[in-house]
Protein backbone atom coordinates (compact mmCIF):
# COMPACT_ATOMS: atom_id res chain seq x y z
CA UNK A 1 0.00 0.00 0.00
CA UNK A 2 2.86 2.52 0.69
CA UNK A 3 4.73 1.67 -2.42
CA UNK A 4 1.01 2.35 -4.72
CA UNK A 5 0.44 5.63 -2.35
CA UNK A 6 4.06 6.55 -3.20
CA UNK A 7 3.63 5.80 -7.10
CA UNK A 8 0.43 7.94 -6.84
CA UNK A 9 2.25 10.69 -5.14
CA UNK A 10 5.50 10.56 -7.74
CA UNK A 11 2.50 11.07 -10.74
CA UNK A 12 1.09 13.80 -9.31
CA UNK A 13 4.44 15.80 -8.63
CA UNK A 14 5.61 14.58 -12.35
CA UNK A 15 2.15 16.23 -13.64
CA UNK A 16 2.74 19.60 -11.65
CA UNK A 17 5.57 19.49 -13.90
CA UNK A 18 4.30 18.45 -17.02
CA UNK A 19 2.12 21.43 -16.63
CA UNK A 20 4.92 23.84 -15.27
CA UNK A 21 6.20 23.36 -18.71
CA UNK A 22 3.78 24.97 -21.29
CA UNK A 23 2.71 27.66 -18.70
CA UNK A 24 1.03 29.63 -21.77
CA UNK A 25 -1.18 26.89 -22.37
CA UNK A 26 -1.83 25.83 -18.92
CA UNK A 27 -3.10 29.59 -17.61
CA UNK A 28 -5.23 29.81 -20.69
CA UNK A 29 -7.33 26.63 -19.54
CA UNK A 30 -7.72 27.16 -16.06
CA UNK A 31 -8.45 30.46 -16.57
CA UNK A 32 -11.03 29.17 -19.31
CA UNK A 33 -12.32 26.82 -16.39
CA UNK A 34 -12.15 29.18 -13.55
CA UNK A 35 -14.60 31.70 -15.36
CA UNK A 36 -16.94 28.63 -16.50
CA UNK A 37 -17.29 27.62 -13.12
CA UNK A 38 -17.43 31.23 -11.76
CA UNK A 39 -20.48 31.87 -13.73
CA UNK A 40 -23.03 29.73 -12.63
CA UNK A 41 -21.66 30.04 -8.62
CA UNK A 42 -22.07 33.59 -9.36
CA UNK A 43 -25.80 32.83 -10.01
CA UNK A 44 -26.32 30.88 -6.76
CA UNK A 45 -25.03 33.62 -4.62
CA UNK A 46 -27.70 36.44 -6.33
CA UNK A 47 -30.38 33.17 -6.03
CA UNK A 48 -29.00 33.38 -2.54
CA UNK A 49 -29.00 37.13 -1.46
CA UNK A 50 -32.39 37.01 -3.20
CA UNK A 51 -33.81 34.61 -1.06
CA UNK A 52 -32.19 36.50 1.97
CA UNK A 53 -33.96 39.92 0.56
CA UNK A 54 -37.39 37.66 0.28
CA UNK A 55 -37.17 36.95 3.94
CA UNK A 56 -36.28 40.34 4.66
CA UNK A 57 -39.82 41.21 3.37
CA UNK A 58 -41.49 38.67 5.16
CA UNK A 59 -42.84 41.32 7.94
CA UNK A 60 -45.21 42.65 5.33
CA UNK A 61 -46.71 39.40 4.95
CA UNK A 62 -50.19 39.56 6.75
CA UNK A 63 -53.84 37.66 6.50
CA UNK A 64 -56.21 40.37 7.39
CA UNK A 65 -59.35 37.98 9.22
CA UNK A 66 -62.62 40.57 8.94
CA UNK A 67 -64.80 39.45 11.75
CA UNK A 68 -68.47 39.59 11.58
CA UNK A 69 -69.98 42.93 13.05
CA UNK A 70 -71.88 41.20 15.64
CA UNK A 71 -68.74 39.53 17.69
CA UNK A 72 -68.24 41.76 20.42
CA UNK A 73 -64.74 42.43 21.94
CA UNK A 74 -64.36 39.65 24.26
CA UNK A 75 -65.33 37.39 21.83
CA UNK A 76 -62.80 39.26 19.02
CA UNK A 77 -60.25 38.64 22.38
CA UNK A 78 -60.91 35.07 22.82
CA UNK A 79 -60.06 33.97 18.85
CA UNK A 80 -57.11 36.61 19.18
CA UNK A 81 -55.60 34.49 22.21
CA UNK A 82 -56.57 31.26 20.34
CA UNK A 83 -54.47 32.18 17.01
CA UNK A 84 -51.74 32.99 19.47
CA UNK A 85 -51.46 29.18 20.60
CA UNK A 86 -51.12 28.23 16.97
CA UNK A 87 -47.52 27.28 15.73
CA UNK A 88 -47.91 28.89 12.39
CA UNK A 89 -48.74 32.50 13.76
CA UNK A 90 -45.25 34.25 14.74
CA UNK A 91 -47.82 37.53 15.81
CA UNK A 92 -51.27 38.54 15.97
CA UNK A 93 -52.75 41.66 16.61
CA UNK A 94 -56.12 43.55 17.01
CA UNK A 95 -57.48 46.57 15.23
CA UNK A 96 -61.10 47.32 16.83
CA UNK A 97 -63.36 48.56 15.05
CA UNK A 98 -63.42 52.06 16.55
CA UNK A 99 -59.49 52.54 15.70
CA UNK A 100 -60.13 51.53 12.10
CA UNK A 101 -62.88 53.64 12.15
CA UNK A 102 -60.60 56.84 13.68
CA UNK A 103 -57.33 55.67 10.95
CA UNK A 104 -60.13 55.88 8.22
CA UNK A 105 -61.65 58.89 8.98
CA UNK A 106 -57.74 60.54 9.54
CA UNK A 107 -56.77 58.77 6.55
CA UNK A 108 -59.80 59.23 3.98
CA UNK A 109 -60.96 62.79 5.04
CA UNK A 110 -64.98 62.07 5.36
CA UNK A 111 -64.88 62.67 9.11
CA UNK A 112 -68.34 64.89 8.58
CA UNK A 113 -69.97 62.03 6.53
CA UNK A 114 -68.73 59.58 8.67
CA UNK A 115 -69.93 60.76 11.78
CA UNK A 116 -73.42 61.27 10.72
CA UNK A 117 -73.53 57.44 10.50
CA UNK A 118 -76.23 55.49 12.95
CA UNK A 119 -73.54 53.18 13.69
CA UNK A 120 -70.20 51.78 13.16
CA UNK A 121 -69.82 50.54 9.61
CA UNK A 122 -66.31 48.46 10.17
CA UNK A 123 -65.25 45.55 11.90
CA UNK A 124 -62.50 44.55 14.01
CA UNK A 125 -60.42 43.15 12.37
CA UNK A 126 -57.43 40.53 13.22
CA UNK A 127 -53.99 40.85 11.82
CA UNK A 128 -51.94 37.67 11.65
CA UNK A 129 -48.12 37.47 10.63
CA UNK A 130 -47.31 33.85 9.63
CA UNK A 131 -44.22 32.28 10.56
CA UNK A 132 -41.14 32.01 8.29
CA UNK A 133 -41.73 27.59 7.49
CA UNK A 134 -45.24 28.76 6.60
CA UNK A 135 -44.29 31.61 4.32
CA UNK A 136 -44.48 29.46 0.90
CA UNK A 137 -47.73 30.21 -0.98
CA UNK A 138 -49.45 26.45 -0.77
CA UNK A 139 -48.71 26.79 2.79
CA UNK A 140 -50.20 30.75 3.09
CA UNK A 141 -53.21 29.38 0.93
CA UNK A 142 -53.95 26.72 3.42
CA UNK A 143 -53.47 29.13 6.23
CA UNK A 144 -55.86 31.77 4.58
CA UNK A 145 -58.45 28.72 4.27
CA UNK A 146 -58.34 27.47 8.16
CA UNK A 147 -58.54 31.17 9.61
CA UNK A 148 -61.54 31.54 7.11
CA UNK A 149 -63.37 29.10 8.13
CA UNK A 150 -63.38 29.94 11.99
CA UNK A 151 -66.49 30.79 13.79
CA UNK A 152 -66.49 34.94 13.64
CA UNK A 153 -64.57 35.41 10.69
CA UNK A 154 -67.09 36.96 8.23
CA UNK A 155 -63.38 37.17 5.63
CA UNK A 156 -60.22 35.93 5.58
CA UNK A 157 -57.59 38.04 2.82
CA UNK A 158 -54.15 38.20 2.16
CA UNK A 159 -52.21 39.72 -0.68
CA UNK A 160 -50.33 36.80 -2.20
CA UNK A 161 -49.66 37.99 -5.69
CA UNK A 162 -46.42 39.50 -4.79
CA UNK A 163 -45.47 36.46 -2.89
CA UNK A 164 -46.34 33.79 -6.21
CA UNK A 165 -44.53 36.37 -8.24
CA UNK A 166 -41.37 36.38 -6.00
CA UNK A 167 -41.26 32.39 -5.70
CA UNK A 168 -42.56 31.93 -9.27
CA UNK A 169 -39.24 34.31 -10.28
CA UNK A 170 -36.82 32.46 -7.72
CA UNK A 171 -38.27 29.20 -9.13
CA UNK A 172 -37.71 30.30 -12.57
CA UNK A 173 -34.30 31.62 -11.62
CA UNK A 174 -33.26 27.85 -10.59
CA UNK A 175 -34.21 25.96 -13.06
CA UNK A 176 -31.74 28.72 -15.31
CA UNK A 177 -29.18 28.15 -13.25
CA UNK A 178 -29.30 24.31 -13.38
CA UNK A 179 -29.56 24.87 -17.17
CA UNK A 180 -26.64 27.31 -17.27
CA UNK A 181 -24.73 24.99 -14.64
CA UNK A 182 -24.77 22.04 -17.06
CA UNK A 183 -24.44 23.88 -19.96
CA UNK A 184 -21.00 25.44 -18.21
CA UNK A 185 -19.98 21.96 -17.08
CA UNK A 186 -19.95 20.67 -20.50
CA UNK A 187 -17.86 23.11 -21.48
CA UNK A 188 -15.60 22.54 -18.84
CA UNK A 189 -15.31 18.61 -20.03
CA UNK A 190 -14.48 20.11 -23.31
CA UNK A 191 -11.86 22.26 -22.47
CA UNK A 192 -9.82 20.05 -20.20
CA UNK A 193 -10.57 16.84 -22.95
CA UNK A 194 -8.85 18.90 -25.59
CA UNK A 195 -6.06 20.06 -23.30
CA UNK A 196 -5.53 16.22 -22.55
CA UNK A 197 -5.77 15.60 -26.63
CA UNK A 198 -3.21 17.97 -27.07
CA UNK A 199 -0.87 15.94 -24.48
CA UNK A 200 -1.48 13.22 -25.60
CA UNK A 201 -0.05 13.74 -29.08
CA UNK A 202 2.58 15.58 -27.98
CA UNK A 203 4.19 12.99 -25.33
CA UNK A 204 2.93 10.41 -28.38
CA UNK A 205 6.39 8.73 -28.90
CA UNK A 206 6.75 8.70 -25.28
CA UNK A 207 4.11 6.72 -25.04
CA UNK A 208 4.95 4.53 -27.47
CA UNK A 209 8.01 3.71 -25.41
CA UNK A 210 6.22 2.82 -22.67
CA UNK A 211 3.90 0.40 -24.58
CA UNK A 212 7.42 -1.52 -25.88
CA UNK A 213 8.33 -1.98 -22.13
CA UNK A 214 5.30 -3.58 -21.54
CA UNK A 215 3.58 -0.22 -19.53
CA UNK A 216 -0.41 -0.81 -19.13
CA UNK A 217 -3.22 1.38 -20.32
CA UNK A 218 -3.75 2.54 -16.42
CA UNK A 219 -0.02 3.05 -16.06
CA UNK A 220 -0.28 5.46 -19.60
CA UNK A 221 -3.18 6.75 -18.52
CA UNK A 222 -2.26 7.78 -14.89
CA UNK A 223 -0.95 11.00 -15.82
CA UNK A 224 -3.15 12.46 -17.63
CA UNK A 225 -5.80 11.95 -14.96
CA UNK A 226 -4.01 13.80 -12.16
CA UNK A 227 -3.04 16.25 -14.98
CA UNK A 228 -6.64 16.49 -15.78
CA UNK A 229 -7.85 16.96 -11.79
CA UNK A 230 -4.94 19.27 -11.17
CA UNK A 231 -6.31 21.92 -14.25
CA UNK A 232 -9.81 21.35 -12.23
CA UNK A 233 -8.28 22.17 -9.24
CA UNK A 234 -6.67 25.38 -9.87
CA UNK A 235 -9.53 26.25 -12.21
CA UNK A 236 -11.78 26.18 -9.27
CA UNK A 237 -9.06 28.25 -7.03
CA UNK A 238 -9.18 30.16 -10.05
CA UNK A 239 -13.25 30.66 -10.02
CA UNK A 240 -13.40 31.25 -5.97
CA UNK A 241 -10.93 34.45 -6.76
CA UNK A 242 -12.99 35.79 -9.50
CA UNK A 243 -16.30 35.21 -7.20
CA UNK A 244 -14.27 37.31 -4.19
CA UNK A 245 -13.21 40.05 -6.95
CA UNK A 246 -16.63 40.50 -7.97
CA UNK A 247 -18.53 40.59 -4.67
CA UNK A 248 -16.01 43.29 -3.11
CA UNK A 249 -16.60 45.48 -6.16
CA UNK A 250 -20.22 44.99 -5.92
CA UNK A 251 -20.14 45.03 -1.95
CA UNK A 252 -20.10 48.85 -1.61
CA UNK A 253 -22.52 50.01 -4.02
CA UNK A 254 -25.30 47.65 -2.57
CA UNK A 255 -24.23 49.06 0.86
CA UNK A 256 -25.36 52.31 -0.07
CA UNK A 257 -28.84 50.73 -1.84
CA UNK A 258 -29.17 49.16 1.66
CA UNK A 259 -28.82 52.69 3.11
CA UNK A 260 -31.14 54.43 1.07
CA UNK A 261 -33.73 52.05 1.61
CA UNK A 262 -33.00 51.94 5.57
CA UNK A 263 -32.04 48.33 5.44
CA UNK A 264 -28.65 46.59 6.91
CA UNK A 265 -28.65 44.32 4.57
CA UNK A 266 -25.29 42.57 3.71
CA UNK A 267 -24.32 40.52 0.68
CA UNK A 268 -23.08 36.78 1.21
CA UNK A 269 -20.55 35.47 0.23
CA UNK A 270 -19.01 31.83 -0.32
CA UNK A 271 -19.20 29.76 2.88
CA UNK A 272 -16.17 27.07 3.44
CA UNK A 273 -18.17 23.81 2.91
CA UNK A 274 -19.67 25.73 -0.63
CA UNK A 275 -15.83 26.68 -1.52
CA UNK A 276 -14.76 22.86 -0.82
CA UNK A 277 -18.07 22.04 -3.09
CA UNK A 278 -17.17 23.81 -5.80
CA UNK A 279 -13.25 22.98 -5.52
CA UNK A 280 -14.60 19.00 -5.54
CA UNK A 281 -16.92 19.66 -8.56
CA UNK A 282 -13.52 21.23 -10.26
CA UNK A 283 -11.17 17.80 -9.29
CA UNK A 284 -14.33 15.70 -10.47
CA UNK A 285 -15.30 17.19 -13.92
CA UNK A 286 -10.98 17.25 -14.59
CA UNK A 287 -11.33 13.64 -13.77
CA UNK A 288 -14.25 12.80 -15.92
CA UNK A 289 -12.94 15.14 -19.07
CA UNK A 290 -9.49 13.70 -18.86
CA UNK A 291 -11.08 9.86 -18.02
CA UNK A 292 -12.88 10.08 -21.18
CA UNK A 293 -10.20 11.77 -23.44
CA UNK A 294 -7.30 9.73 -22.26
CA UNK A 295 -9.50 6.33 -23.19
CA UNK A 296 -11.42 7.84 -26.56
CA UNK A 297 -7.98 9.23 -28.07
CA UNK A 298 -5.06 6.77 -26.25
CA UNK A 299 -6.93 3.96 -28.18
CA UNK A 300 -7.43 5.42 -31.31
CA UNK A 301 -3.85 6.65 -31.66
CA UNK A 302 -2.14 3.77 -30.09
CA UNK A 303 -3.59 0.46 -30.92
CA UNK A 304 -3.00 -2.73 -28.25
CA UNK A 305 0.50 -2.65 -28.55
CA UNK A 306 1.82 -5.90 -27.24
CA UNK A 307 4.39 -6.02 -24.82
CA UNK A 308 7.86 -7.38 -25.04
CA UNK A 309 7.75 -11.18 -25.12
CA UNK A 310 10.46 -13.54 -26.24
CA UNK A 311 8.40 -16.34 -27.18
CA UNK A 312 6.02 -13.71 -29.40
CA UNK A 313 8.81 -11.55 -30.73
CA UNK A 314 12.37 -11.46 -31.85
CA UNK A 315 14.47 -10.08 -28.96
CA UNK A 316 16.87 -8.36 -31.91
CA UNK A 317 13.43 -6.81 -33.32
CA UNK A 318 11.89 -5.49 -30.35
CA UNK A 319 15.51 -3.85 -29.00
CA UNK A 320 16.00 -2.54 -32.72
CA UNK A 321 12.55 -0.73 -32.35
CA UNK A 322 12.81 0.27 -29.16
CA UNK A 323 16.02 1.86 -30.05
CA UNK A 324 14.15 4.35 -33.10
CA UNK A 325 11.50 5.39 -30.72
CA UNK A 326 14.16 6.45 -28.36
CA UNK A 327 16.11 8.16 -30.67
CA UNK A 328 13.26 9.46 -32.36
CA UNK A 329 12.00 10.71 -28.95
CA UNK A 330 15.65 12.19 -28.18
CA UNK A 331 15.29 14.43 -31.15
CA UNK A 332 11.92 15.43 -31.15
CA UNK A 333 12.76 16.92 -27.59
CA UNK A 334 16.21 18.26 -29.08
CA UNK A 335 13.46 20.47 -31.70
CA UNK A 336 11.18 21.22 -28.70
CA UNK A 337 14.50 22.66 -26.99
CA UNK A 338 15.25 24.95 -29.36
Amino acid sequence: MRTYLLRHVQVLIASVGQLSRTPGSTLMSVGVIGITLALPSLLYLLLVNAEKVGNAWHPGTHISLFLDLGVDAERAQSLLERLRRREETQQVRMISADRALQEFKELSGFGEALDALPHNPLPTLLVVTPERAFEHPDELQRLVSEFGALPGVELAQLDMEWVQRFHVTLRLARRAALVLSVLLALAVLLTVSNTIRLAILNRRDEIEIIQLFGGTDRFIQRPFLYSGMLQGFFGAGTAILLIVACLQVLRSPIRQLADLYGSVFQIAGLRVHEALALVAIGIGLGWLASRWSVRRHLHRMFPSAEPYSPTKAGTFAHISTLRHRVLKLRRSDKRRNR
